[in-house]
């Protein structure tokens, strides 16, 4: 089936949705996904970030779709027109998402773990208004103690139960899922039970925002502080694949996550043997250094290419001003015992 988001045609296999095709094509055309996660079954169409506008609705049917729709669990049709990036009806639509999903979430960027490589971040950057209109007091609960490994913030979540399918998904004893309705539901355990499977850490990587961090990197470190680079390991827990990246800070190794891909989603799922218990760099064949896409805040400030001297023909005085002044601000060309009109230090000439 041929279909065409945002002026570029792909042809996609029956069963593809809208937003599987966008990140076919790749660019600025993919929506945003907070809730949707291709590793897992029955997600998406909860966190309507992925709204598009269907502009043709198919070859046979060629009228457009009334409303937006949400491009996660929206299957693709031969002959389909979508607007994403183009179109001011989705521009709008996820300004409004990003502010209703802001509405309850507290303003804790600067203490938070996920800060850094949080989708929500990145969501209000791009989607988000600077004026603020809810004056009604925000949505708090009590903390919670969820196990050793796992801190749960239910402050910041935004209900989008991408933990509860992992544990449904990888595990065979989840203890843990949405309780109550509206806007009184919260992820939680049912008795106050611990999550302790094998692979619960792996909430903490599908989390999209920081109410599930890991809680032997609390407060450690920043992310854009660490190194991260590929390693892997010969593991023999069944399912884990030993695939990982290791977060460093000089010889130490602060966290061990699951291997993302560029729309931040696990390629395959590890242990918890794997992500707590091994931080010795002896317990890892290191592969190299890990790339991540160029607008990273992990990426900031850290060139891997040769930058090129940038001239701009001019005259010298304009861009560098008169060579006496310039000594006057420049430390540098100062002299330890010399004064800045130039004389010495113990010289009684009036400058």
């Amino acid at each position: 089936m041929k279909v065409t988001i945002d002026g570029q045609e792909i042809e996609v296999a029956p069963g593809t949705t809208i937003l599987q095709a966008a990140r076919m094509i790749g660019g600025e055309s993919v929506p945003p996904a907070m809730c949707y996660y291709s590793k897992l079954k029955g997600t998406g169409g909860k966190c309507r970030c992925c709204l598009v506008d269907v502009t043709k609705g198919s070859e046979a049917d060629p009228r457009p779709m009334p409303k937006l729709v949400a491009s996660c669990v929206t299957g693709c049709q031969d002959g389909m027109e979508v607007a994403s990036k183009s179109s001011d009806r989705v521009k709008e639509a996820r300004k409004a998402v990003t502010e209703f999903l802001l509405i309850n979430h507290p303003l804790d960027c600067p203490v938070c773990d996920q800060a850094g490589e949080c989708d929500l971040q990145n969501l209000s950057f791009e989607h988000g208004k600077l004026q603020h209109r809810f004056i009604e007091e925000k949505r708090t609960f009590e903390p919670e103690d969820i196990g050793p490994y796992i801190q749960l913030h239910m402050n910041r979540c935004i209900v989008c139960q991408r933990c509860v399918e992992v544990a449904d998904q990888l595990t065979d004893k989840r203890v843990h899922g949405v309780l109550n309705r509206g806007d009184h539901s919260q992820i939680s355990t049912c008795v106050s039970a611990a999550i302790d499977n094998e692979f619960s850490g792996n909430m903490i990587d599908v989390c999209p925002v920081g109410a599930l961090t890991d809680k032997t990197f609390r407060f450690k470190s920043r992310v854009w502080f660490n190194k991260p680079f590929n390693a892997h390991r010969e593991c023999t827990t069944p399912g884990c694949c030993g695939k990982t990246t290791l977060w460093m800070f000089g010889n130490e190794i602060q966290r061990v996550t699951a291997r993302k891909d560029e729309f931040h989603e696990v390629e395959d799922f590890i242990c918890n043997t794997c992500r707590f218990d091994k931080k010795e760099v002896s317990d890892w064949v290191i592969e190299g250094p890990r790339k991540f896409e160029k607008d990273s805040v992990i990426n900031q400030n850290k060139h891997f290419g040769k930058t090129e001297n940038v001239v701009i023909e001019t005259e010298k005085g304009i861009l560098m001003g008169r060579d006496v002044d310039r000594k006057k601000i420049s430390m540098a060309d100062i002299d330890y015992n010399e004064k800045i009109d130039g004389n010495p230090i113990n010289t009684k000439k009036n400058g």
